[in-house]
């Protein structure tokens, strides 16, 4: 699996189109939709804190988590415009290790996809029940298998900013996405090239279910996204509410 070592520092260019206040929103709303006010948020992949810092603005405590060091150093540059400085651990999702419970947990923008083995993913959310206390909601989001296979599939996509100039190549195979993305930074009249690979899984709704319920959670929900309404036959991300039990 990749460490994402280029990709942390072209990210937040990379996702600039994200709207991170209003999907912040959602989350919370979430939770208030199912009765449960945050005190303590495990966010898991937290990348370079986009949702880390935007929940400790709402008055959460936050625990961020990314396997990636260069992730967690970006945000950790970011610190001085919080008012509440978060925890920053570097641990892969299957190896968490907290220093005691949380009672909620999000993991957001496709980060449960890039777990591409299923053990894995087993092995991840009951790491994540173990330090959530019971009835604690756990809010992730996943690409679809839908994108997958009509959006992604073996496409490519191009992006230029001025200065950054991106490919982003996929290579469909199965429930499988391989995904190879190229970074070219102008420097002068010449750019230098970052190359960065990974891949990442679509799961079905059974697959979820089954490893939420064998981790000890209860899926209470599947949304589209940024929606209270079923998902759609070409919803492109889902939204998955489950409770611990």
């Amino acid at each position: 699996m990749s460490n994402y070592i280029d990709f942390a520092s072209f990210y937040d260019r990379l996702m600039s189109d994200c709207d991170y206040d209003a999907r912040c929103e959602y989350i919370l709303r979430l939770f208030d939709r199912f009765e449960n006010k945050p005190k303590l948020m495990l966010d898991l992949a937290c990348g370079t804190g986009n949702f880390t810092y935007r929940m400790i603005e709402k008055g959460i405590d936050v625990i961020g988590v990314d396997m990636s060091a260069e992730m967690l150093n970006i945000a950790r540059e970011k610190a001085d415009d919080a008012t509440t400085l978060p925890l920053f651990l570097c641990q892969k999702a299957n190896e968490l290790d907290l220093y005691g419970t949380v009672d909620s947990c999000i993991c957001m923008l496709d980060s449960v996809n890039h777990i591409t083995d299923y053990d894995e993913l087993c092995d991840s959310f009951k790491k994540v029940s173990l330090f959530m206390e019971k009835d604690g909601l756990f809010i992730f989001d996943v690409n679809t298998e839908y994108k997958h296979s009509c959006v992604l599939a073996d496409n490519t996509f191009v992006t230029d900013d001025g200065e950054l100039y991106t490919v982003w190549s996929n290579e469909c195979d199965g429930n499988t996405v391989n995904i190879i993305l190229d970074f070219f930074v102008k420097n002068g009249e010449v750019y230098r090239r970052f190359t960065e690979e990974f891949s990442e899984r679509a799961y079905s709704d059974d697959e979820l279910k089954n490893a939420l319920q064998s981790a000890g959670f209860e899926m209470v929900a599947i949304y589209g996204d940024i929606s209270f309404s079923e998902p759609s036959d070409d919803e492109e991300r889902k939204i998955i509410v489950a409770r611990k039990i």
